[in-house]
């Protein structure tokens, strides 16, 4: 004889039974393999890279015109900031330049160093150019701390349907969805020890600091109000 299951019972194992259906299938939708996800994909690396500028030095003129020694000047202040090493000079010999180009690179030295790079943090290495026909250039080099992602543009599958893409249907992204955009980021960031790690805080601005919490406590604005709007205005455009 078997026993007759009562119907609030077996509507309540309906029930339940939907519910764990229900769960079932919004965990598959919601759940995300590691390989899907595109930080992962195309993860930001941090690795040393190098930072580098080009001198071209005529045969008949020596020392530097004035963009090339702003460049060398801007170079070395990136250097005091990011370098992980010394800049390394490359001076061509035996070229029709070269009696210039080691002219120019004694102003070029004598620039870095008014900068505060130091004697030790300039390496210089000769090389002979290997093709006569085109101006041999003095590389100015140095290792720094980069953060690089890529390569991008790789398409190992076709985006549509097709025999070679058969989880097309699976409606996850497509392999290179996102390199761009991490690639952005890492050319964006200006310190990539940002990307492991805060920076600790500055100190704070004592004076400043006292002088908006007298206002405060005298009931004076803290801040500058004007009267007039057209003062409180950046720009005139648009007049």
């Amino acid at each position: 004889m078997t026993a007759k299951i009562p119907v609030d019972l077996r509507r309540a194992l309906r029930i339940a039974g939907a519910l764990v259906g229900l769960a079932v299938v919004l965990g598959a939708c919601t759940h995300t393999d590691e390989a899907d996800d595109y930080r992962q994909r195309h993860p930001i690396a941090i690795q040393e890279a190098d930072r580098s500028i080009v001198i071209f030095v005529g045969h008949a003129r020596g020392g530097l015109s004035a963009s090339q020694r702003a460049d060398v000047a801007g170079l070395a202040q990136t250097w005091l900031h990011e370098a992980t090493g010394a800049i390394s000079a490359d001076l061509p010999v035996d070229s029709p330049n070269a009696r210039t180009a080691a002219d120019a690179f004694r102003e070029i030295q004598a620039t870095l160093m008014a900068a505060g790079v130091p004697p030790r943090g300039i390496i210089v290495h000769h090389y002979h150019p290997e093709d006569p026909r085109q101006l041999a250039t003095i590389r100015l080099t140095y290792s720094k701390i980069s953060a690089v992602v890529g390569p991008c543009g790789v398409w190992p599958d076709d985006l549509g349907p097709s025999i070679k893409n058969k989880g097309y249907y699976d409606n996850k992204p497509y392999y290179n969805f996102g390199c761009a955009y991490q690639r952005n980021m890492a050319a964006m960031v200006d310190n990539p020890a940002d990307l492991v790690q805060p920076r600790p805080e500055t100190p704070t601005y004592t004076t400043q600091r006292t002088t908006a919490f007298e206002k405060y406590r005298k009931g004076t604005p803290t801040t500058v109000v004007y009267s007039d709007p057209d003062k409180a205005k950046l720009s005139d455009t648009g007049k």
